[in-house]
Protein backbone atom coordinates (compact mmCIF):
# COMPACT_ATOMS: atom_id res chain seq x y z
CA UNK A 1 0.00 0.00 0.00
CA UNK A 2 0.90 3.26 -0.77
CA UNK A 3 1.37 5.86 2.60
CA UNK A 4 -0.82 8.50 2.17
CA UNK A 5 1.05 10.98 3.55
CA UNK A 6 1.77 15.21 3.51
CA UNK A 7 1.57 15.61 0.00
CA UNK A 8 1.49 18.42 -2.82
CA UNK A 9 4.73 19.59 -0.95
CA UNK A 10 3.49 20.29 2.38
CA UNK A 11 5.80 19.26 5.56
CA UNK A 12 4.32 17.27 8.21
CA UNK A 13 4.16 19.72 10.52
CA UNK A 14 2.19 22.23 7.93
CA UNK A 15 0.30 19.25 7.46
CA UNK A 16 -0.20 18.94 11.19
CA UNK A 17 -1.25 22.35 11.81
CA UNK A 18 -5.15 23.37 11.82
CA UNK A 19 -6.01 25.68 8.81
CA UNK A 20 -6.09 28.95 10.45
CA UNK A 21 -9.28 30.95 9.48
CA UNK A 22 -10.23 34.73 9.02
CA UNK A 23 -12.85 36.28 10.92
CA UNK A 24 -13.34 39.00 8.62
CA UNK A 25 -13.88 36.48 5.78
CA UNK A 26 -16.99 35.29 6.39
CA UNK A 27 -17.92 38.71 6.82
CA UNK A 28 -16.74 40.15 3.43
CA UNK A 29 -18.33 37.33 2.00
CA UNK A 30 -21.69 37.97 3.27
CA UNK A 31 -21.44 41.49 2.76
CA UNK A 32 -20.49 40.86 -0.91
CA UNK A 33 -23.29 38.27 -1.36
CA UNK A 34 -26.11 40.70 0.27
CA UNK A 35 -26.81 38.75 3.54
CA UNK A 36 -26.36 39.21 7.51
CA UNK A 37 -23.26 38.68 8.95
CA UNK A 38 -24.03 35.70 12.07
CA UNK A 39 -24.14 37.03 15.01
CA UNK A 40 -20.82 35.14 16.50
CA UNK A 41 -18.71 35.83 13.30
CA UNK A 42 -19.88 39.63 13.72
CA UNK A 43 -18.72 39.75 17.48
CA UNK A 44 -15.17 38.03 16.34
CA UNK A 45 -14.54 40.63 14.26
CA UNK A 46 -15.67 43.78 15.99
CA UNK A 47 -19.03 44.55 14.15
CA UNK A 48 -22.72 44.92 15.65
CA UNK A 49 -24.78 42.12 15.69
CA UNK A 50 -27.11 42.47 13.10
CA UNK A 51 -30.09 41.24 15.34
CA UNK A 52 -28.99 44.41 17.86
CA UNK A 53 -28.63 47.30 14.84
CA UNK A 54 -31.95 49.33 13.88
CA UNK A 55 -31.27 49.26 10.30
CA UNK A 56 -31.53 45.58 10.34
CA UNK A 57 -35.27 45.67 11.21
CA UNK A 58 -36.11 48.34 8.50
CA UNK A 59 -37.09 45.06 6.37
CA UNK A 60 -40.56 45.62 8.81
CA UNK A 61 -41.43 49.10 7.87
CA UNK A 62 -44.76 49.07 9.10
CA UNK A 63 -43.56 47.62 12.29
CA UNK A 64 -40.91 50.31 12.67
CA UNK A 65 -42.98 53.30 11.71
CA UNK A 66 -45.67 52.26 14.05
CA UNK A 67 -43.48 52.05 17.02
CA UNK A 68 -41.58 55.30 16.44
CA UNK A 69 -45.06 57.18 16.38
CA UNK A 70 -46.12 55.60 19.17
CA UNK A 71 -43.16 56.72 21.55
CA UNK A 72 -43.53 60.22 20.22
CA UNK A 73 -46.55 60.14 21.11
CA UNK A 74 -45.91 58.98 24.57
CA UNK A 75 -43.18 61.59 24.65
CA UNK A 76 -45.64 64.50 23.70
CA UNK A 77 -48.36 62.82 26.29
CA UNK A 78 -45.70 63.21 28.85
CA UNK A 79 -44.86 66.89 27.89
CA UNK A 80 -48.20 67.47 28.21
CA UNK A 81 -48.98 65.87 31.39
CA UNK A 82 -45.76 67.83 32.93
CA UNK A 83 -46.88 70.85 32.01
CA UNK A 84 -50.27 70.24 33.65
CA UNK A 85 -48.82 69.21 36.74
CA UNK A 86 -46.39 72.01 36.92
CA UNK A 87 -47.73 73.79 39.31
CA UNK A 88 -48.20 71.11 41.55
CA UNK A 89 -44.40 70.14 40.69
CA UNK A 90 -43.31 73.82 41.67
CA UNK A 91 -45.18 73.00 45.14
CA UNK A 92 -43.70 69.87 45.87
CA UNK A 93 -40.29 71.16 45.12
CA UNK A 94 -40.44 74.52 47.10
CA UNK A 95 -42.20 72.34 50.33
CA UNK A 96 -38.93 69.86 49.63
CA UNK A 97 -36.82 72.98 49.98
CA UNK A 98 -38.64 74.54 53.08
CA UNK A 99 -38.52 70.82 54.76
CA UNK A 100 -34.54 70.72 54.36
CA UNK A 101 -34.33 74.57 55.60
CA UNK A 102 -36.11 73.67 58.66
CA UNK A 103 -34.35 70.81 59.25
CA UNK A 104 -31.33 71.91 60.88
CA UNK A 105 -33.26 73.65 63.57
CA UNK A 106 -34.88 70.35 64.58
CA UNK A 107 -32.21 68.49 64.41
CA UNK A 108 -30.92 70.82 66.94
CA UNK A 109 -34.01 69.91 69.14
CA UNK A 110 -32.79 66.55 68.71
CA UNK A 111 -29.43 67.41 69.71
CA UNK A 112 -30.72 68.61 73.20
CA UNK A 113 -32.76 65.47 73.90
CA UNK A 114 -36.20 66.42 72.50
CA UNK A 115 -37.97 63.99 69.86
CA UNK A 116 -38.19 64.90 66.10
CA UNK A 117 -42.17 64.78 66.56
CA UNK A 118 -41.87 67.46 69.47
CA UNK A 119 -39.39 69.46 67.42
CA UNK A 120 -41.30 69.75 64.21
CA UNK A 121 -44.31 70.74 66.62
CA UNK A 122 -42.51 73.28 68.47
CA UNK A 123 -40.68 74.51 65.25
CA UNK A 124 -44.19 75.08 62.95
CA UNK A 125 -45.66 75.81 66.17
CA UNK A 126 -43.20 78.78 66.10
CA UNK A 127 -43.14 79.65 62.64
CA UNK A 128 -46.85 80.13 63.09
CA UNK A 129 -46.91 82.61 65.40
CA UNK A 130 -44.24 84.43 63.75
CA UNK A 131 -46.09 84.56 60.84
CA UNK A 132 -49.37 85.51 62.65
CA UNK A 133 -47.32 88.57 64.62
CA UNK A 134 -45.74 89.68 61.23
CA UNK A 135 -49.63 89.58 59.57
CA UNK A 136 -51.04 91.45 62.27
CA UNK A 137 -48.42 94.39 62.14
CA UNK A 138 -47.63 94.58 59.17
CA UNK A 139 -50.65 94.09 56.84
CA UNK A 140 -52.70 96.76 58.11
CA UNK A 141 -49.87 99.25 58.16
CA UNK A 142 -49.45 98.13 54.81
CA UNK A 143 -52.90 98.57 53.65
CA UNK A 144 -53.12 102.21 55.51
CA UNK A 145 -49.72 103.12 53.54
CA UNK A 146 -50.45 101.60 50.00
CA UNK A 147 -53.68 103.86 50.49
CA UNK A 148 -51.69 106.49 51.92
CA UNK A 149 -49.11 106.42 49.09
CA UNK A 150 -51.98 106.49 46.01
CA UNK A 151 -54.15 109.87 48.60
CA UNK A 152 -50.83 111.60 49.32
CA UNK A 153 -49.42 110.96 45.45
CA UNK A 154 -50.19 114.31 44.23
CA UNK A 155 -48.68 116.28 46.67
CA UNK A 156 -45.61 114.16 47.21
CA UNK A 157 -45.05 114.75 43.16
CA UNK A 158 -45.79 118.75 43.99
CA UNK A 159 -42.85 118.84 46.31
CA UNK A 160 -40.79 116.61 44.06
CA UNK A 161 -41.19 119.30 41.70
CA UNK A 162 -40.28 122.01 44.24
CA UNK A 163 -37.07 120.16 45.50
CA UNK A 164 -33.31 121.47 43.97
CA UNK A 165 -33.01 117.75 42.54
CA UNK A 166 -36.11 118.34 39.88
CA UNK A 167 -34.35 122.04 39.73
CA UNK A 168 -31.30 120.20 38.78
CA UNK A 169 -33.11 117.24 36.15
CA UNK A 170 -35.19 120.82 34.77
CA UNK A 171 -31.84 122.65 34.26
CA UNK A 172 -30.50 119.78 32.85
CA UNK A 173 -32.74 117.74 30.50
CA UNK A 174 -35.16 121.19 29.96
CA UNK A 175 -38.87 121.38 29.79
CA UNK A 176 -39.12 117.15 28.93
CA UNK A 177 -39.38 116.32 32.73
CA UNK A 178 -42.13 118.38 33.66
CA UNK A 179 -44.60 117.51 30.87
CA UNK A 180 -43.20 113.37 31.96
CA UNK A 181 -44.11 114.14 35.60
CA UNK A 182 -47.71 115.21 34.76
CA UNK A 183 -47.84 112.56 32.59
CA UNK A 184 -46.99 110.24 35.12
CA UNK A 185 -49.39 111.57 37.73
CA UNK A 186 -51.68 111.30 35.70
CA UNK A 187 -51.71 107.77 34.77
CA UNK A 188 -51.18 106.78 38.68
CA UNK A 189 -54.28 109.03 39.97
CA UNK A 190 -56.48 107.34 37.60
CA UNK A 191 -57.92 104.40 39.20
CA UNK A 192 -58.92 102.41 35.80
CA UNK A 193 -54.75 102.93 35.07
CA UNK A 194 -54.06 100.74 38.18
CA UNK A 195 -56.64 98.28 37.85
CA UNK A 196 -55.32 97.38 34.78
CA UNK A 197 -51.98 97.28 35.86
CA UNK A 198 -52.94 94.38 38.66
CA UNK A 199 -55.45 92.86 35.90
CA UNK A 200 -58.84 93.53 37.57
CA UNK A 201 -60.24 93.27 40.91
CA UNK A 202 -61.46 89.83 39.94
CA UNK A 203 -58.34 89.00 38.83
CA UNK A 204 -56.46 90.24 41.58
CA UNK A 205 -58.65 88.64 44.04
CA UNK A 206 -58.27 84.98 41.79
CA UNK A 207 -54.78 85.22 42.03
CA UNK A 208 -54.36 86.27 45.99
CA UNK A 209 -56.56 83.62 46.73
CA UNK A 210 -54.38 81.16 44.31
CA UNK A 211 -51.33 82.14 46.46
CA UNK A 212 -52.45 81.86 49.34
CA UNK A 213 -54.08 78.25 49.03
CA UNK A 214 -50.39 77.99 46.99
CA UNK A 215 -49.18 78.65 50.54
CA UNK A 216 -51.02 76.73 52.97
CA UNK A 217 -50.37 73.25 50.38
CA UNK A 218 -46.63 74.35 50.77
CA UNK A 219 -46.91 74.41 54.20
CA UNK A 220 -48.62 71.25 55.04
CA UNK A 221 -46.86 69.43 52.32
CA UNK A 222 -43.42 70.46 54.38
CA UNK A 223 -44.68 69.44 57.59
CA UNK A 224 -45.36 65.83 55.88
CA UNK A 225 -41.94 66.01 54.27
CA UNK A 226 -40.01 67.20 57.47
CA UNK A 227 -41.84 64.19 59.40
CA UNK A 228 -40.58 61.52 56.78
CA UNK A 229 -37.20 62.95 55.47
CA UNK A 230 -34.85 60.68 57.19
CA UNK A 231 -37.39 57.95 55.79
CA UNK A 232 -36.57 59.67 52.44
CA UNK A 233 -32.96 59.56 52.84
CA UNK A 234 -32.95 55.96 53.78
CA UNK A 235 -35.34 54.84 50.63
CA UNK A 236 -33.45 57.49 47.85
CA UNK A 237 -29.83 55.28 49.26
CA UNK A 238 -31.94 51.54 48.07
CA UNK A 239 -31.38 52.56 44.61
CA UNK A 240 -27.34 53.29 45.07
CA UNK A 241 -25.92 49.38 45.22
CA UNK A 242 -24.59 48.10 48.59
CA UNK A 243 -20.94 48.76 47.97
CA UNK A 244 -21.50 52.78 46.95
CA UNK A 245 -24.42 53.33 50.00
CA UNK A 246 -21.85 54.93 52.41
CA UNK A 247 -20.15 56.89 50.37
CA UNK A 248 -24.22 58.17 48.70
CA UNK A 249 -25.50 58.75 52.55
CA UNK A 250 -22.17 61.11 53.28
CA UNK A 251 -23.06 62.68 49.58
CA UNK A 252 -26.96 62.85 50.52
CA UNK A 253 -25.84 64.77 54.20
CA UNK A 254 -23.47 66.78 52.76
CA UNK A 255 -26.26 68.16 49.86
CA UNK A 256 -29.10 68.41 52.85
CA UNK A 257 -26.94 70.11 55.02
CA UNK A 258 -25.74 72.72 52.97
CA UNK A 259 -29.32 73.27 51.31
CA UNK A 260 -30.67 73.51 54.83
CA UNK A 261 -27.97 75.78 55.87
CA UNK A 262 -28.07 78.03 52.54
CA UNK A 263 -32.20 78.53 52.67
CA UNK A 264 -32.08 79.67 56.71
CA UNK A 265 -29.17 81.89 56.33
CA UNK A 266 -30.79 83.46 53.00
CA UNK A 267 -34.11 84.18 55.25
CA UNK A 268 -32.10 85.25 57.96
CA UNK A 269 -29.77 88.03 55.97
CA UNK A 270 -33.50 88.97 54.13
CA UNK A 271 -34.84 89.62 57.90
CA UNK A 272 -31.99 91.51 58.46
CA UNK A 273 -32.30 93.52 55.56
CA UNK A 274 -35.66 94.27 56.44
CA UNK A 275 -35.02 95.53 60.06
CA UNK A 276 -32.42 97.92 59.17
CA UNK A 277 -34.37 99.18 56.37
CA UNK A 278 -37.22 99.74 58.82
CA UNK A 279 -35.45 102.16 61.12
CA UNK A 280 -33.69 103.30 58.23
CA UNK A 281 -37.04 104.83 56.76
CA UNK A 282 -38.89 105.25 60.54
CA UNK A 283 -35.77 107.46 61.88
CA UNK A 284 -35.04 109.47 58.53
CA UNK A 285 -38.66 110.47 58.21
CA UNK A 286 -38.83 108.59 54.74
CA UNK A 287 -42.52 107.31 54.12
CA UNK A 288 -44.15 103.69 54.18
CA UNK A 289 -41.62 101.98 56.80
CA UNK A 290 -43.40 98.69 56.67
CA UNK A 291 -44.08 98.73 53.24
CA UNK A 292 -39.86 99.34 52.53
CA UNK A 293 -38.75 96.75 55.01
CA UNK A 294 -41.47 94.05 53.18
CA UNK A 295 -40.15 95.25 49.72
CA UNK A 296 -36.69 94.93 51.48
CA UNK A 297 -37.08 91.24 52.56
CA UNK A 298 -39.09 90.01 49.54
CA UNK A 299 -35.88 91.62 47.53
CA UNK A 300 -33.07 90.87 49.18
CA UNK A 301 -33.75 86.93 49.08
CA UNK A 302 -32.53 87.04 45.27
CA UNK A 303 -28.96 85.66 46.05
CA UNK A 304 -26.02 88.20 45.63
CA UNK A 305 -27.71 91.56 43.74
CA UNK A 306 -30.65 91.65 45.66
CA UNK A 307 -29.23 93.83 48.25
CA UNK A 308 -28.37 96.26 45.25
CA UNK A 309 -31.51 96.40 43.68
CA UNK A 310 -33.11 97.31 46.96
CA UNK A 311 -30.58 99.90 47.59
CA UNK A 312 -31.29 101.26 44.26
CA UNK A 313 -34.94 101.13 44.23
CA UNK A 314 -35.73 102.50 48.21
CA UNK A 315 -33.14 105.18 47.38
CA UNK A 316 -34.69 106.52 44.47
CA UNK A 317 -38.11 106.68 46.06
CA UNK A 318 -36.41 108.33 48.98
CA UNK A 319 -35.22 111.08 46.44
CA UNK A 320 -39.05 112.19 45.96
CA UNK A 321 -38.32 113.27 50.10
CA UNK A 322 -35.13 114.92 49.72
CA UNK A 323 -31.90 114.51 48.10
CA UNK A 324 -30.42 114.98 51.94
CA UNK A 325 -32.88 111.75 53.08
CA UNK A 326 -31.77 109.64 49.97
CA UNK A 327 -28.26 110.45 50.36
CA UNK A 328 -28.09 109.60 53.75
CA UNK A 329 -29.82 106.44 53.27
CA UNK A 330 -27.58 105.42 50.41
CA UNK A 331 -24.71 105.85 52.54
CA UNK A 332 -26.14 104.43 55.66
CA UNK A 333 -27.19 101.45 53.57
CA UNK A 334 -24.26 101.01 51.44
CA UNK A 335 -22.41 100.45 55.07
CA UNK A 336 -24.54 98.13 55.93
CA UNK A 337 -24.10 95.79 52.59
CA UNK A 338 -20.21 95.89 53.55
CA UNK A 339 -21.01 94.73 56.80
CA UNK A 340 -23.29 91.89 55.59
CA UNK A 341 -21.13 90.94 52.91
CA UNK A 342 -18.31 90.64 55.34
CA UNK A 343 -19.19 89.85 58.56
CA UNK A 344 -22.62 88.98 58.70
CA UNK A 345 -22.54 86.45 55.49
CA UNK A 346 -19.19 84.55 56.66
CA UNK A 347 -21.20 84.16 59.75
CA UNK A 348 -24.20 82.86 58.59
CA UNK A 349 -23.22 80.86 55.73
CA UNK A 350 -20.28 79.01 56.81
CA UNK A 351 -22.08 75.88 56.05
CA UNK A 352 -22.89 76.18 53.07
CA UNK A 353 -21.31 75.41 49.98
CA UNK A 354 -19.30 78.08 48.08
CA UNK A 355 -20.36 79.12 44.61
CA UNK A 356 -18.60 80.96 41.97
CA UNK A 357 -19.86 84.56 41.22
CA UNK A 358 -20.50 83.93 37.94
CA UNK A 359 -22.32 80.68 38.73
CA UNK A 360 -24.65 82.64 41.26
CA UNK A 361 -25.70 84.90 38.81
CA UNK A 362 -26.44 82.63 35.63
CA UNK A 363 -28.52 80.22 38.49
CA UNK A 364 -30.40 83.00 39.81
CA UNK A 365 -31.17 84.51 36.10
CA UNK A 366 -32.41 80.48 35.29
CA UNK A 367 -34.10 80.79 38.48
CA UNK A 368 -36.06 83.64 38.36
CA UNK A 369 -36.64 83.25 34.42
CA UNK A 370 -38.67 79.57 35.01
CA UNK A 371 -39.84 80.57 38.78
CA UNK A 372 -39.67 84.25 39.46
CA UNK A 373 -38.35 85.16 42.63
CA UNK A 374 -38.51 81.67 44.68
CA UNK A 375 -36.76 79.99 41.61
CA UNK A 376 -33.79 82.46 42.26
CA UNK A 377 -34.08 81.59 45.63
CA UNK A 378 -33.92 77.45 45.26
CA UNK A 379 -31.33 77.98 42.09
CA UNK A 380 -28.37 78.51 44.07
CA UNK A 381 -28.55 75.54 46.69
CA UNK A 382 -29.60 72.83 43.24
CA UNK A 383 -26.01 74.57 41.77
CA UNK A 384 -24.45 74.13 44.46
CA UNK A 385 -25.67 70.51 45.03
CA UNK A 386 -24.45 69.41 41.47
CA UNK A 387 -20.93 71.06 41.75
CA UNK A 388 -20.35 68.90 45.03
CA UNK A 389 -21.81 65.78 42.85
CA UNK A 390 -19.13 66.22 40.23
CA UNK A 391 -16.75 67.11 42.87
CA UNK A 392 -17.04 63.86 44.97
CA UNK A 393 -18.36 61.91 42.19
CA UNK A 394 -17.43 62.84 38.21
CA UNK A 395 -14.02 64.22 39.00
CA UNK A 396 -12.33 61.43 40.81
CA UNK A 397 -13.34 58.78 38.45
CA UNK A 398 -11.79 61.03 35.90
CA UNK A 399 -8.71 61.29 37.90
CA UNK A 400 -8.67 57.52 38.49
CA UNK A 401 -8.58 56.72 34.58
CA UNK A 402 -4.61 56.42 33.25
Amino acid sequence: MTDVSPSLGATGAEAAEPLSVDPVAGTDAAHAEGTAVPDGVAARSGEAPASRTFWANLNQPFGVGLFVTLGGLVAVALGLAFWNLSTIIIYIVFALFAALGLDPVVRWFEKHHVKRAWGIVIVYTAFAIVLAGILLLVVPALVTQITQFFADLPQTIDDFQKSDFYAWLRDTFGSQVGAITDQVEKFLTNPANIAAIGGGVLNFAINVGTTISGLIIVLVLSLYFLAGLPAMKVAFLRFAPARNRPKAGELTEQITDSIGSYLMGMVVLAFCNSVVAFFLHLFLGLPFPALMAVLAFAITLIPLVGSVLYWITATVIALFTGWLPALIFAIIYLVYMQIEAYVLTPKVMNKAISVPGALVVIGAMVGGTLLGLLGALVAIPVTASILLILKQVFIPKQDAKL
